[in-house]
């Protein structure tokens, strides 16, 4: 009886493993070529094994040298001392300049107060028992009221003071209870026309918007007593009667 042969067809004949190449030298590892690794993978892989971020380091990393972060360093006790000393010293530097500020302004209240006190001593107020020297002018009171309130005319012995005596004398919105309505005041003049001094005696009356400090509006009648009345401004003396 004949023997048969079974032939398996190409495409189901298993391939046989590649012959190893005798000729071919074998790489070592260390020889072997590393990955490239980019600088941003080193920093993440360095804050993986670190456990921190790769952020940027903060103001008080940069500013604290490196011998004190390494004594803070694990100690808990040691930052909390840190931290409380400066949190005295800012209070202590705020107290001192809160300190420094009310002083510059207590002094400032103190020199204008003084500066204020030094002015009225210089006014020619009641208190003051000088002899002053200033311009004599007259004018015409009423019809109507003055200052004080009361109703006056031109051959009364009257005259008004200067808005700034006035104003320094003050001591209410009224104006007619201003302590210098009612008060007297001496004026002199040497006349060299008549050869020696005329004096006048007359009360206040009014408040003079023009006149500066020293200065007197007198009536008609009181000016005359005192110049003739085309010169109109002429330099008298005068003082407080008490």
């Amino acid at each position: 009886m004949a023997t048969m042969n079974h032939e398996v067809p190409e495409w189901e004949t298993p391939s046989s493993p590649p012959k190893k190449n005798i000729f071919r030298k074998p790489v070592a590892k260390s020889q072997q070529q590393p990955l490239q690794t980019s600088k941003e993978d080193k920093e993440l892989e360095a804050g993986l094994e670190m456990g921190t971020s790769t952020a940027a380091p903060g103001f008080a990393e940069r500013v604290i040298p490196r011998p004190v972060k390494a004594w803070l360093a694990g100690n808990r006790k040691r930052k909390i001392i840190v931290s409380a000393v400066a949190g005295l010293v800012l209070l202590v530097f705020i107290l001192g300049l809160g300190l420094g500020l009310g002083l510059k302004h207590k002094s400032q209240e103190n020199s204008g107060s003084l500066s204020t006190s030094s002015s009225a001593q210089d006014l020619p107020l009641p208190t003051n028992t000088g002899i002053f020297t200033g311009d004599l002018t007259y004018y015409s009171p009423g019809p109507g009221y003055g200052a004080c309130g009361y109703e006056n005319t031109s051959t009364d012995a009257i005259c008004a003071i200067s808005h700034i005596v006035w104003d320094a004398a003050s001591t209410s919105s009224n104006p007619n209870l201003n302590p210098l309505c009612g008060k007297k005041i001496r004026i002199t003049r040497y006349d060299p026309t008549r050869g020696g001094n005329s004096s006048v005696d007359v009360e206040v009356v009014d408040r003079c918007v023009g006149c500066q400090a020293d200065d007197l509006d007198l009536s008609l009648s009181m000016f005359t007593s005192l110049a003739e009345e085309d010169q109109g401004r002429v330099v008298g003396s005068w003082a407080w009667l008490t």
